[in-house]
């Protein structure tokens, strides 16, 4: 096994430091890789999740026109398009005037919402984190995907898989295609559900809310069998931010800004979205792609925080939905009166919301309002806007500023992902520490980092649209410290070796 140090690295190579690379991460949205510095002794000196794809949307939205913005953007992902399709459009619907939305787009748009939610979070508890849950972290890596779940409970995997292409269904029949769609346009929406459409989703909605229910039973009974490691894997402390309705509820896709710090209390509450620059504040790294955002009011050491399910049922004062919130509050008496702080507690809190959606689906598609009323609304015109939505991830931001000629002249994206990246560092940090920590390497035991990144279900190819400093200089070297060989990478983006050839470097 060759070990590679990057352009930091020389000082670590003098102390005798080697590096090991997870590269890639598996069974996440997107590319990314972790590097643990270790010593003589398998002692962990530094470990860093590395996001190391590129792919610059903020500027090549610039100088589109802005109606184009809410398709263009869903290209980020194909995994929460609809995420990105929403959150543009409100922040669209400001540049329109249409303050607000008509009632039939307003319940059209959150259908298509909670339709993406539930299925995305389908997909990643049934697809993505049920292999190591159900199998355990060490378990046989040919047997840690959704074939081995399929195999070994058929039943479990056969309701993952119908939840995920229910909500995908809801999609459909509100965005017009699964992935891409076009049904949210600045002002509103550009289509009713049919009766049709209607029809079938409103035949198999009991069965989804019956099979929700069993896996947030799932998820409970996990943590039940086995507490000490779900309390503690990963576990630390860490502020919370989310959107909740004015009165405090849950509520995926509108909403005003709270945040907590490390003990539940609130920091701020009722902050409106528009004003989002003056609350988070972005931080540069230069080993990774990914922006590390902060409250400014605590600063860059203390103000990082979590998003997504964990922070929103803890950021909260109920959910809306009765079976969700009976749930939920099953899930906060599991912390005991303190701030449940354990990563792993993400796939509770993930189902619990997977079955809120089902219940705002069910009741929505009783709404006569997605069938006829008026689509689109319009008003004095202004020259930008934001728009936030709580992604299945964690609340997502995009900014834009439009010109007199309709084209987009700025845009700043700040996606779920992003927010947790200090997070996600902090995550594979402790379970480094915890189960590495002068210990000899298996892939089992790189495989419990993986688990801690997983469990926020990260899209890494959507947190890579903001740049971060080049990587400009790549060194290879050998156990012995030896060089085998420097590639430079110049701005153009042309390659060049400096010494030797690179040879297959295997981790």
């Amino acid at each position: 096994m060759s070990t590679s140090l990057e352009t930091a690295a020389p000082d670590a190579v003098a102390q005798g430091l080697r590096r090991v690379a997870i590269d890639p991460v598996s069974r996440v949205e997107g590319h990314g890789k972790v590097t643990l510095l270790l010593d003589a002794n398998n002692r962990v000196q530094q470990v860093r999740l590395h996001i190391v794809e590129f792919r610059g949307f903020e500027k090549f939205i610039e100088g589109r026109p802005y109606w184009e913005v809410p398709v263009m953007v869903q290209r980020l992902c194909g995994i929460c398009p609809v995420s990105h399709h929403l959150a543009a459009s409100k922040a669209f619907d400001r540049v329109v005037g249409a303050l607000p939305v008509t009632p039939t787009a307003d319940k059209i748009r959150r259908l298509m919402h909670y339709g993406q939610v539930m299925q995305s979070h389908a997909l990643h508890f049934f697809y993505l984190a049920a292999p190591d849950l159900l199998f355990g972290f060490d378990s046989e890596v040919n047997r840690r995907n959704i074939v081995g779940v399929a195999q070994a409970h058929p039943d479990i995997a056969r309701k993952g898989v119908l939840l995920r292409k229910f909500g995908q269904e809801v999609i459909r029949a509100t965005a017009g295609k699964r992935v891409h769609g076009t049904g949210s346009v600045p002002g509103g929406v550009n289509k009713h559900v049919s009766p049709q459409d209607r029809a079938l989703l409103q035949r198999d909605v009991a069965q989804m809310l019956a099979w929700a229910q069993e896996a947030v039973a799932i998820a409970k009974q996990l943590h039940a069998q086995n507490p000490a490691l779900y309390d503690s894997f990963g576990s630390f402390r860490s502020n919370l931010l989310s959107l909740v309705r004015m009165d405090g509820a849950l509520d995926l896709y509108d909403g005003v800004l709270r945040a907590r710090d490390t003990a539940g209390v609130i920091l701020f509450d009722g902050a409106s979205d528009q004003d989002y620059l003056g609350l988070i504040e972005e931080e540069v790294k230069p080993w990774t792609y990914m922006k590390f955002p902060f409250l400014k009011s605590l600063g860059p050491e203390l103000g990082w925080y979590r998003v997504g399910p964990l922070a929103r049922l803890q950021n909260c004062d109920f959910i809306p939905s009765p079976l969700a919130e009976r749930e939920r509050l099953d899930f906060i008496a599991w912390g005991r009166g303190e701030p449940i702080q354990a990563t792993l507690a993400y796939h509770w809190a993930r189902m619990v919301e997977m079955l809120h959606c089902v219940e705002v689906i069910q009741g929505l598609l009783d709404d006569p309002d997605i069938l006829g009323g008026e689509l689109i609304a319009s008003g004095p015109r202004q020259r930008g806007g934001v728009g936030v939505i709580e992604a299945p991830r964690g609340t997502l931001f995009h900014h834009y500023e439009v010109g007199d000629d309709d084209l987009v002249t700025m845009c700043n994206l700040i996606v779920s992902t992003t927010h947790n990246n200090q997070a996600m560092n902090e995550s594979v940090r402790s379970v480094a520490r915890e189960y590495l920590d002068g210990r000899e390497l298996t892939e089992g035991l790189l495989n419990h980092i993986e688990v801690a990144i997983r469990a926020y279900d990260p899209c890494l190819s959507c947190a890579t649209h903001a740049l971060g400093q080049m990587p400009l200089e790549v060194t290879l070297l050998g156990f012995d410290g030896a060089l085998i060989d420097r590639v430079l990478k110049s701005h153009s983006g042309e390659f060049r070796h400096d010494l030797g050839t690179v040879p297959s470097v295997s981790v």
